[in-house]
């Protein structure tokens, strides 16, 4: 059961400030090593299908819950929210893998591509792909049990960038800077752990194919370097 989890971050969402955080933290420390437990049951699973994620502690795929304010108008110090990506290159959003969002009040989502559009090269990388890939695309997105799953997301420009063709079947999807899926579930599915690990593994299987375009696309992409 995940209660730590959605009664600790309910609680931060209500006293988003240093001092309530600072003052539960040992509250927030049970959450961490529940939800730590709840990736770790996923990557065995998921490590079934791919051995390379299992390099990785479950803590080395989790993200900070302390927001950068420096230039946002919302200055609270938190996200309560737990998050996570489990890829083989760890939680660097290339290559794509699954992606667990938990946030109270059945606002969690299972995921699966794209989500970071800053990197100009992979937006590129992609558009290039789907572009002269664009039968395979189409195979993906028009698969009957995805199509009636997910529904491709992301930001996107108003018209088709320079370069690329207006008449492309799928020019609709080069206008994208990013390309994403989710699959939102309600607090309720988190009750019973083993149901929630067989349902996850079972949707991000369902995402296995649209992820493995995308990583196609992103074949020879680097990290930029700080």
């Amino acid at each position: 059961m995940a209660d730590n989890i959605l009664t600790y971050l309910s609680n931060l969402e209500q006293n988003n400030n240093r001092e309530w955080f600072h003052a539960h933290k040992a509250e927030y420390q049970d959450a961490v090593a529940q939800f730590e437990g709840l990736i770790e049951g996923l990557m065995l699973e998921l490590g079934k299908d791919d051995s390379r994620i299992l390099q990785f502690k479950p803590g080395e795929l989790t993200f900070k819950i302390m927001r950068d304010t420096r230039f946002s108008h919302d200055k609270s110090p938190y996200n309560p929210a737990f998050r996570c990506h489990i890829s083989p290159g760890g939680k660097l959003p290339v290559p794509v893998g699954d992606f667990l969002f938990i946030s109270p009040g059945g606002r969690s989502f299972l995921g699966g591509g794209l989500f970071a559009d800053m990197f100009k090269d992979a937006t590129k990388m992609v558009r290039d792909y789907i572009s002269t890939h664009t039968e395979e695309f189409t195979d993906i997105l028009e698969e009957p049990q995805f199509k009636e799953s997910f529904k491709v997301e992301g930001s996107s420009l108003k018209n088709v960038p320079k370069g690329y063709d207006p008449g492309n079947p799928m020019a609709d999807y080069l206008k994208f800077k990013s390309w994403y899926i989710e699959d939102h579930f309600e607090d309720a599915l988190l009750d019973d752990t083993d149901a929630f690990i067989e349902y996850a593994v079972k949707r991000f299987r369902m995402m296995r194919p649209f992820n493995q375009y995308l990583n196609e696309a992103l074949k020879g992409f680097q990290m930029p370097v700080r």
